[in-house]
């Protein structure tokens, strides 16, 4: 069977049109941004247009506003630690949601052994922050509040204008990942009053090696990561001129082509949870309509979630279960138990999410594999057995 790739929220392959964009930066375009000959300076414009078209995607106030990193977890802990570092005199209380990334949890985890308090925000059954809790929970000495645009592991999406409104009103700073949902959805940080936003090349297409922060004009944060004094001197290193290039490239295909992109893969991600949800004891996880367009996540009773990716790639179909950041403990998701579900609940999760490469036509043969996977599992399974007993 030719392979049919469900696991678009983990990795996506780059472009071909974004490829062909940035390849002279392997070759012939070899020139460091920091030397000031010609080589050097034709470096250094191909980043500032680079730069141009990212704060287009997000509605930034200029490209001044962007700063490259190698991807969207050390932008995370730029985003975080930077922030909440450079701006102690003014509080020393970190706040996210209890669904954020790891790479946000984390941050705030290691600020926390610093000194600093770190609150977390619950959520509902639907993955929805809780905004009264959110309200209680800040205070004039929160620097940092972090609430992701969309999941990645449920789909479901924020609503940011609210907390923004909510964070201003209260604490400092309001950062924003948008690694899910930055070329699926229309993101205006300047409308919905975001202050620093994550953005990461490989999930919008582009090469892997490449991340970007917003950072609100006005707004000082320090670098993590000292040395050579490039981006604005918050990110030093020479820049990976191929990986950021391409993602320039790659957020100007997605902003082009994302409402029509979007409507067509919502159309497959509603027919894939209509068939799927017929199958007995299978749940929808996330929110039913405030969802990622491309985004469909379930829960089946009595069987394991990695039982599910491995059955399923035995039909060359490539799923997710949880977070691929998160695969390397034996733990449940700590999103799926955020939103009130039992450990043996969450164990039993698989995520699909749609790209490019994904048709219509693959609709009958998912939906198979899915039903023989599960139905497979479950005759193996002692829980199963148990209930039907």
């Amino acid at each position: 069977m030719k392979r049919i790739y469900l696991d678009h929220a983990s990795s996506m392959p780059i472009d071909p049109r974004v490829f062909e964009f940035a390849k002279p930066y392997l070759t012939k375009e070899f020139g460091n941004p920091s030397s000031l000959y010609s080589v050097g300076l034709e470096a250094k414009q191909a980043i500032e247009e680079a730069r141009g078209k990212i704060a287009n995607l997000i509605n930034a106030e200029n490209g001044k506003s962007i700063i490259f990193t190698s991807g969207a977890t050390e932008t995370n802990n730029l985003a975080i630690r930077g922030t909440a570092l450079r701006n102690i005199r003014d509080g020393k209380e970190v706040v996210a949601s209890a669904i954020e990334h790891i790479s946000v949890l984390n941050p705030m985890k290691e600020l926390q052994k610093n000194g600093f308090t770190f609150n977390i925000v619950p959520v509902d059954s639907n993955g929805m922050v809780d905004l009264d809790k959110l309200d209680n929970l800040l205070t004039k000495n929160t620097t940092v509040t972090s609430i992701m645009y969309a999941n990645n592991e449920i789909g479901t999406i924020e609503p940011i204008s609210e907390i923004s409104k909510i964070v201003h009103e209260k604490g400092r700073y309001l950062h924003v990942d948008a690694t899910a949902a930055a070329g699926r959805v229309p993101i205006d940080v300047q409308d919905e009053g975001i202050d620093l936003l994550t953005l990461s090349s490989n999930d919008m297409y582009g090469p892997r090696g490449a991340g970007a922060l917003y950072v609100k004009p006005g707004i000082k944060i320090q670098s993590i990561l000292p040395g050579g004094g490039q981006e604005r001197g918050l990110r030093s290193g020479t820049e990976n001129m191929f990986a950021i290039t391409g993602m320039g490239e790659a957020t100007q295909i997605a902003k082009k082509e994302m409402k029509e992109e979007s409507t067509r893969l919502k159309k497959i991600r509603d027919k894939l949870i209509d068939e799927i949800l017929k199958i007995d004891d299978a749940y929808l996880t996330g929110h039913p309509a405030k969802r990622l367009p491309h985004h469909a996540s379930f829960r089946f009773s009595h069987i394991e979630g990695e039982s599910i990716l491995l059955n399923m790639d035995m039909y060359n179909i490539q799923v997710a279960t949880g977070s691929a950041c998160s695969h390397k403990t034996l733990e449940p998701s700590h999103v799926l138990l955020a939103i009130g579900l039992k450990h043996e609940e969450a164990h039993g999760s698989m995520v699909i999410t749609l790209g490019r490469s994904n048709k219509m036509e693959q609709l009958s043969m998912i939906v198979k594999a899915v039903k023989d996977t599960v139905q497979r599992l479950r005759n193996l399974s002692p829980l199963a057995k148990e209930k039907e007993r």
